[in-house]
C-alpha cells in the first residue's frame, strides 16, 4: 500500500472559489490527480480552525480518487509558528501510527503547513518515527491544478555521488585520526574506523587502554581536533597526568579552590575541569586518581557539577571526557583501587590500543613519519640510504625486539640518527651503532623490570629457564589488555586438549608462583612493592 501523511495547506490549499477552484492548483488535492502516482490512504492533519475548509478538500480528493482511503487528523495547535509545540504534537501523531515498513511504502508531504512544520517533519522523518520518502508537490503554471511532484529519499545509500562524497569525507577523517600514517594492521584500521564514528557522533566518555607509548595521548588530541574541525565542539583540549597529582594538589588542580582552602592557597584557581568547559578533557593515567577525586570526577561526568575546595557553591563545567590507562581498571576495580561506579561510566566507548609489538606490519610507515615529524622540527631533510632501511626495518620487525617503550622508543630512535647522519643520510654504520645501543639498552631494562618485579635478588632465587619463561610471559601480558586474553595466547595449544578452560585461573596461579599478579606486570611492580609494605 501507498500511504500519504500531508497537512492541510490553509493558504494554498484555499485557492479559488466554486467551481473556479479547480482550475488552480492546491497541493493536497493536486497529488490525488497524478496519472503515476496512486495512494491507498490518506492521512489529512488539519487544525479545527479550518474544518470547513478540511471537508471541502476532503470532498475534492474523493471525486479525484474515489478508492483513496481519506483519514482526517485534527491536529490542534495554538501556535503554528511555536517549533516546541508543533513538534511536540507531530511527534505524538507519529508515536500513534502503526508504521508497516515491510508491506506498505509511505509519503510525507513537505510542502503545506509552516516552515516551522515542514522542518519538523522532516527532522521526524530523519529520526525514522515518520519513515518513509519526503514528497514535495509544485505547481507547472499557475492555472494547472495537477502540478508536479518530487520524491526525496533521504537514505543516501542510493546516491552514489552523494555516497561517494561522504566516503572521501569519512576517509579524510581517518587519515586525520591516523596522522595521515598508511597503518596496514587490520584490526588497528578497523579500530580507528569505530573510534571515528563515535568521535563524530558521540560526546560521551571515552577510555582509551593500552601499554605506555602506544599513542593514547596522541590519539585524544585528534579526536578533539577532528571534532573541533567538525564543529561539535568550542572549548579547548586539556591534557591532565594523573600520576602527577597526590592529595589537596590532586583536589585544587582538577575542581580548583578559593583563596585561603589550605596552606598556599593564596588565590582563587579555576580547575582543570573549569578550563575545559565545552572542550575535552583528557585524563592520561586515569587509574592513579584517588578514590576521593574519583567521587568527584563520577559526580562532575553526570551532573556537570562539582564544588571547589573552600567553596560555599557549587560550580559547573560542560565537558566530554576521555582517559588514559596502561592499568587493567577492572582488576583496579577488584583491589579497592578504583570506584566500580566511575570505571561503569566511563567505559561506555572502551579501546584498546595495541603496542608496536603487535602491529609490526605498521613499523615502516611509521618510520616514515617519524623522520617527516624530524625534518618538521629540524627543518632538515634526512633519509635512510637503501642498506641502512633494511638493516634497521630487520631489527624493527624481529620478533626478539621488545619495543617495550612503543612509538616512544621509535621516535626517539629515529631522532638520534637523523641527528648524527651526516649529509641528510642515514647509513648502515649509522644503524648498526643505535641497533646495537637499543639492544644493550633493552638488556638493561629488561634486568631492571625484573629487579622491580622479583627484587634484587632474583638471579640467586631463579633458575635462567624459569626466567626465561617469565620474561616470555611478562611481554605477552604486557601486549594484551586483561587476564583472560593473556591467557588465551599463553595456552592456544593446550587449551583446545580441555574440555572446560580457565585460562585466566592458570595464568593466575603461575603468576602467584613468583608473587605476581597480572596488574602488578603492568604497572611496572609498583603493586607488589605496595603489597610488600
Amino acid at each position: 500500500m501507498n500511504i500519504l501523511i500531508s497537512l492541510l495547506g490553509s493558504t494554498l490549499d484555499r485557492q479559488g472559489r466554486g467551481d473556479s477552484r479547480w482550475g488552480f492548483w492546491r497541493p493536497s488535492v493536486a497529488l490525488t490527480m497524478q496519472n503515476d502516482l496512486h495512494f491507498d490512504r490518506y492521512h489529512l492533519l488539519f487544525q479545527p480552525t479550518y474544518r470547513v475548509l478540511c471537508e471541502l478538500i476532503c470532498e475534492d480528493i474523493r471525486s479525484c480518487s474515489p478508492d483513496t482511503e481519506l483519514i482526517p487528523e485534527e491536529l490542534p495547535l495554538d501556535n503554528p509558528w511555536d517549533f516546541e509545540e508543533v513538534y511536540a504534537k507531530l511527534y505524538d501523531f507519529s508515536r500513534r501510527m502503526h508504521f508497516s515498513l515491510d508491506d506498505d511504502e509511505y509519503y510525507i508531504h513537505i510542502t503545506t503547513g509552516t516552515h516551522v512544520a515542514q522542518i519538523c517533519l522532516f527532522l521526524l522523518n530523519e529520526s525514522h518515527h515518520l519513515p518513509g520518502k519526503l514528497i514535495q508537490s509544485q505547481p507547472t503554471t499557475r492555472h494547472s491544478a495537477r502540478g508536479t511532484y518530487t520524491i526525496i529519499d533521504l537514505d543516501l545509500s542510493r546516491y552514489d555521488l552523494l555516497a561517494k562524497r561522504f566516503a572521501i569525507e569519512r576517509d579524510h577523517d581517518l587519515d586525520f585520526l591516523k596522522s595521515g600514517i598508511a597503518t596496514r594492521n587490520r584490526r588497528f584500521n578497523e579500530l580507528i574506523e569505530t573510534i571515528e564514528r563515535v568521535a563524530i557522533r558521540s560526546t560521551e566518555p571515552i577510555l582509551l587502554t593500552g601499554p605506555t607509548g602506544a599513542g593514547k595521548s596522541h590519539l585524544a588530541k585528534r579526536i578533539y581536533e577532528l571534532k573541533k574541525a567538525n564543529s561539535t565542539l568550542r572549548g579547548p583540549f586539556v591534557d591532565v597526568n594523573c600520576a602527577t597529582l597526590r592529595g589537596d594538589q590532586a583536589m585544587s588542580a582538577l575542581f580548583g579552590h578559593k583563596k585561603g582552602a589550605f596552606t598556599g592557597a593564596i588565590a582563587d584557581r579555576p580547575g582543570l575541569l573549569k578550563h575545559a568547559d565545552g572542550g575535552i578533557l583528557f585524563l592520561d593515567e586515569i587509574g592513579e586518581l584517588g578514590l576521593d577525586e574519583q567521587a568527584m570526577l563520577l559526580r562532575a561526568i553526570e551532573d556537570k557539577r562539582f564544588l571547589p575546595l573552600g567553596a560555599d557553591q557549587e560550580d559547573c563545567s560542560t565537558f566530554q571526557l576521555i582517559c588514559g590507562s596502561n592499568r587493567d581498571l577492572h582488576t583496579a576495580v577488584t583491589q579497592g583501587r578504583f570506584r566500580f561506579d566511575l570505571l561503569t561510566r566511563i567505559n561506555l566507548w572502551s579501546f584498546h590500543l595495541p603496542g608496536l609489538a603487535e602491529r609490526r606490519e605498521d613499523i615502516e610507515p611509521n618510520l616514515d613519519y617519524e623522520l617527516a615529524r624530524y625534518t618538521e622540527k629540524s627543518g632538515k631533510l634526512v633519509r635512510f640510504n637503501k642498506e641502512a632501511r633494511r638493516r634497521f626495518l630487520d631489527y624493527a620487525l624481529d620478533s626478539a625486539t621488545p619495543w617495550h617503550g612503543n612509538f616512544r622508543d621509535l621516535n626517539a630512535m629515529v631522532t638520534r640518527m637523523a641527528t648524527l647522519a651526516s649529509g641528510g643520510r642515514i647509513d648502515e654504520a649509522t644503524v648498526n651503532a643505535e641497533v646495537t645501543r637499543a639492544s644493550r639498552v633493552a638488556r638493561v631494562d629488561e634486568d631492571a623490570d625484573l629487579v622491580a618485579l622479583l627484587g634484587s635478588d632474583y638471579a640467586e632465587r631463579y633458575d635462567l629457564f624459569d626466567l626465561a619463561q617469565l620474561k616470555k610471559v611478562v611481554a605477552v601480558c604486557r601486549e594484551t589488555k586483561n587476564l583472560a586474553e593473556a591467557g588465551k595466547r599463553l595456552f592456544a595449544v593446550s587449551r583446545k586438549r580441555k574440555a572446560t578452560t580457565n585460562d585466566s585461573d592458570r595464568l593466575s596461579k603461575y603468576l602467584s608462583r613468583y608473587g605476581l599478579n597480572f596488574d602488578a606486570i603492568r604497572t611496572g611492580g609498583r603493586l607488589k612493592q605496595e603489597q610488600r609494605l
